[in-house]
């Protein structure tokens, strides 16, 4: 298996609403090994669809041994918030920026044998998945800059 390309910002994939999937199939199986495979290639620990150029609403991510697959994934509940440095494989020179997230929420969707799947997280895990479902309505961590600071960046990209 190779690596796919990420595609970079400013690209228009990235800033697309994501259409759901009805149903996984051995394609999304085959596409969610790909992505598992190309975020590990670049040594991240999410990866949503559209990153790889694909509008579509998959999310992988692995951490701390754990490998979550999920298509549709939408969050249905928040508690508290925090505020970290994120990055993300979608922005080359290595963007950081101070996000506030939630520290702690519950996701569902389906998983990667089309099973209704409700998931607990809390921490980094909770905001690594909030990050990749972000990607899936176009929103972007460069979106949490203050407005000065986000017009310098557009500007920079040329857009």
């Amino acid at each position: 298996m190779s690596a796919l390309e990420i595609v970079k910002y400013p690209e228009k994939v990235l800033r697309k609403k994501c259409k759901p999937v009805s149903k996984i199939t051995k394609k999304e199986q085959d596409f969610f090994d790909q992505m598992l495979f190309t975020m590990r290639y670049f040594q991240g620990i999410g990866l949503a669809a559209p990153q790889i150029g694909i509008p579509e609403k998959l999310i992988v991510v692995e951490f701390e041994g754990s490998i979550i697959k999920l298509a549709n994934p939408e969050v249905i509940q928040v508690d508290g918030a925090d505020i970290m440095i994120e990055g993300c494989l979608s922005f080359p020179d290595e963007v950081a920026v101070s996000v506030k997230r939630p520290t702690e929420a519950i996701m569902r969707g389906l998983d990667e044998n089309n099973r209704p799947i409700e998931i607990k997280a809390k921490g980094i895990l909770a905001r690594v998945l909030q990050h990749e479902i972000d990607h899936l309505s176009g929103k972007l961590i460069i979106d949490y800059l203050p407005f000065w600071e986000k017009l310098k960046f557009k500007l920079k990209a040329g857009r």
